[in-house]
């Protein structure tokens, strides 16, 4: 499991995780779905469970709390993010940011385009703007976006 300067790691998921997780996923998606007119307490945690992959998904723990936890899974001839949360208290510190790096620095070293969907007005969109993910299409709930392997932050996938 390595270290990272921020004090926090990367540990694989096991499938006992996925209760936790699917709380954390109710947590940080709330305020957003609420506004979307789309938050459903019993099926926020089980879109969750019903795409649960313990094989795809890292728990990012810090200080043997778990902070959040990012999938990152085979979609066709790209990877597809889901499943990227971080503990309220854990946000707007850098921690997304700095395991964002990590996951677009294994994806790029496999020649791999990422892709993911966002929630219309969440906040989440500028982390990923600003790592180079850009929009591929969107709906008036999702925003898709897309990341081609090396993309830097601020540049255009060429279309």
């Amino acid at each position: 499991m390595p270290a990272h300067a921020a004090g926090w790691v990367l540990r694989s998921a096991v499938a006992a995780d996925i209760e936790v997780i699917a709380e954390l996923r109710a947590t940080v998606m709330r305020a957003d779905l609420e506004r979307l007119g789309r938050y459903d307490e019993h099926r926020v945690r089980q879109r969750l469970r019903d795409s649960f992959s313990p094989q795809h998904t890292s728990v990012i723990m810090i200080d043997r709390e778990l902070a959040g936890c990012v999938t990152v899974r085979p979609a066709g001839d790209r990877q597809w993010l889901e499943h990227f949360y971080l503990a309220p208290h854990r946000q707007g510190r850098g921690l997304g940011s700095a395991v964002l790096r990590t996951v677009l620095e294994r994806t790029d070293a496999q020649g791999l385009t990422i892709g993911l969907n966002v929630l219309q007005g969440s906040a989440a969109r500028r982390l990923y703007e600003r790592h180079g993910f850009v929009v591929e299409a969107q709906d008036p709930i999702d925003v898709f976006m897309v990341r081609p392997p090396g993309a830097m932050a601020g540049t255009a996938a060429k279309a």
